[in-house]
């Protein structure tokens, strides 16, 4: 069996969402192959305290590579403390420019609590209209959810954990097993 007959592992759902003062990145806990559920608890959020600076973030795609690129931007915070916007530039430089990196398929969304950003492998670093970033498979459902609730009464936590759910009752690579991250600005 070649790379090109092997199922690639399919993504998930991270949504990342600012309401006033209070940020949140939720994402589901399914990993697939192919058509196959390797594994439903899965964490694709973490806590990152590189120089005593929180910061949250989120991964969709290759776990693996997630991982690689996560390492990579807590190099770059600690570089940088405090500076979450400079540090995820210079990682999306890196990973547009070094040919290891460019090999990589994942994304990420990553916040400090003042900043929340979408960083991809096309070099991009976005900041996101309305105070939502959704990446994976199912993040474009997992948007439009929480782009339809972000101004009601419900807060941040609440329209995450909703839209995710409306997400996984779409999005076949999408479940319902939570990890929700809080921090403050």
């Amino acid at each position: 069996m070649s790379n090109s007959d092997f199922p690639g592992w399919h993504g998930t759902t991270i949504i990342g969402i600012r309401k006033g003062d209070e940020v949140v990145v939720a994402g589901d806990g399914q990993v697939s192959l192919g058509q196959t559920v390797i594994k439903g608890s899965a964490r694709k959020v973490r806590r990152l305290k590189p120089g005593g600076h929180e910061v949250v973030a989120g991964f969709a795609g290759s776990t693996a590579d997630a991982f690689t690129l996560l390492e990579r931007l807590e190099a770059k915070l600690e570089a940088t403390p405090g500076q979450l916007a400079r540090a995820s530039v210079e990682l999306a430089k890196d990973w547009r420019t070094d040919k290891y990196l460019q090999k990589l398929e994942a994304m990420l969304i990553v916040t400090d609590g003042r900043d929340l950003f979408v960083i991809t492998g096309a070099g991009d670093v976005l900041e996101p209209e309305h105070g939502i970033a959704a990446i994976g498979s199912g993040g474009n459902y997992a948007l439009a959810a929480a782009r339809a609730m972000i101004d009601s009464d419900m807060g941040a936590e609440d329209i995450a954990r909703r839209a995710m759910a409306i997400a996984a009752d779409i999005c076949v690579y999408t479940n319902g097993n939570l990890t929700v991250e809080r921090i403050g600005a």
